[in-house]
């Protein structure tokens, strides 16, 4: 392959990794770069999971053999039974060498090392494969996998400027990793609580959106519980904000326990003393029953002075809901009357039958309604 056709097929790798939305995509993008600018047959891509001693393989691409997945769930290999993963992804380089990547062959030895390994030659064997390349992928200066490109029985076998040009390559799919990388810790904090590491209100939105749409177009049950910590304000001005904060991530920590109990809850901060349950699909009356809990729990606390927390659920009679607006409404709603009766159990909108004021409150005109939280600007 000439230089120019080279480059071209480094850059095309790069853009293919760059436009990727998800990690899954960028893999593949990965390995099936590496495969075109190699000429291969078939390429994966694996990361070296340390802590379980294994290479587990995240996406095979091209012609593959029938035991091989895109994107397998559980293709590991035990580093013992390939000891030049340590030797190549660790030793070698980290003591002054380079990671360099090497040639195996159906028959043994090749370009790139000298010697051959038992359990590759096998693999290539068992697959119908003439040889194959291994490049480590380096990264933060750690190893982190390989990238492996194989050629059908038959094709040419790859030499040294093909181990070359594919140490090169797995540079490239370093940088495409970390660029992933760093665009998913980005996303986790746009999303994310900075001091409970529970969900944040522009997650809620989001999947209160998609819930709300659910329910529209399947009759998916969608329950909201809003809750307000009580008693936060005498744990700030009495023992500092320093203390509230530990009260914060208590009540968070008891918020995450009781929404496990519902599958696929989401559990979320929504600002200040306010938190959430999302539940989407679980029944209503799960859901109260996980609400009740979280208030049993909350009393329990001993900074604070229990939970304000008011439930709504369109499986209950509060009329037709169209909008995430007023599914907040109503868990609002629900959770003011909570805290101007000092409830200790959550207050369920359409708990009292048709002419519930929990729900009468919701709908009230906005000038009229008490209502303590702000909605985006949404048509009810």
């Amino acid at each position: 392959m000439g230089e120019d056709k080279r480059l071209a097929a480094v850059v095309a790798l790069a853009q293919g990794m760059a436009a990727a939305h998800t990690p899954a995509e960028s893999w593949r993008a990965a390995a099936g770069g590496a495969c075109r600018a190699l000429d291969g047959s078939f390429a994966a891509l694996s990361v070296w999971e340390r802590e379980r001693g294994r290479l587990r393989v995240l996406v095979n691409v091209g012609e593959r053999a029938p035991d091989e997945e895109e994107f397998p769930e559980n293709e590991t290999y035990p580093v013992h039974q390939f000891p030049e993963i340590t030797e190549f992804l660790h030793e070698r380089w980290a003591l002054g060498g380079g990671p360099h990547a090497w040639v195996e062959t159906a028959e043994g030895t090749a370009a790139g090392r000298p010697g051959h390994h038992h359990q590759r030659v096998t693999a290539l064997r068992r697959r119908g494969r003439g040889c194959c390349v291994v490049a480590p992928v380096v990264l933060h200066g750690r190893a982190w996998g390989e990238l492996y490109v194989a050629r059908a029985v038959g094709a040419a076998v790859f030499d040294r400027s093909d181990a070359g040009f594919a140490t090169v390559l797995a540079a490239v799919v370093a940088a495409g990793i970390a660029q992933t990388e760093r665009l998913e810790e980005a996303q986790r904090l746009a999303y994310t609580d900075a001091l409970t590491g529970l969900a944040n209100r522009r997650a809620v939105d989001m999947r209160m959106d998609e819930a709300i749409e659910r329910h529209r177009a399947e009759g998916v049950v969608v329950s909201l519980v809003v809750c307000d910590l009580n008693g936060l304000k005498r744990v700030n001005d009495t023992q500092g904000h320093a203390v509230g904060d530990r009260l914060l991530e208590r009540f968070g920590s008891v918020l995450s326990l009781c929404g496990a109990i519902l599958p696929g809850t989401l559990v979320a901060r929504l600002g200040g003393d306010e938190f959430c349950l999302l539940a989407v699909g679980p029944p209503a009356d799960d859901v109260v029953k996980a609400a009740d809990e979280l208030c049993r729990r909350a009393a329990e606390l001993e900074l604070g002075e229990g939970v304000a927390c008011g439930v709504a659920s369109t499986a209950h009679a509060i009329g037709p809901v169209r909008s995430a607006r007023r599914l907040f409404r109503l868990a609002d709603a629900a959770q003011y009357r909570a805290k101007a009766v000092r409830a200790d159990r959550p207050v369920v909108a359409g708990g009292e039958g048709p002419d519930d004021p929990v729900v009468r409150l919701a709908d009230e005109p906005s000038p009229a309604r008490a209502e303590r939280r702000r909605f985006r600007g949404r048509r009810p």
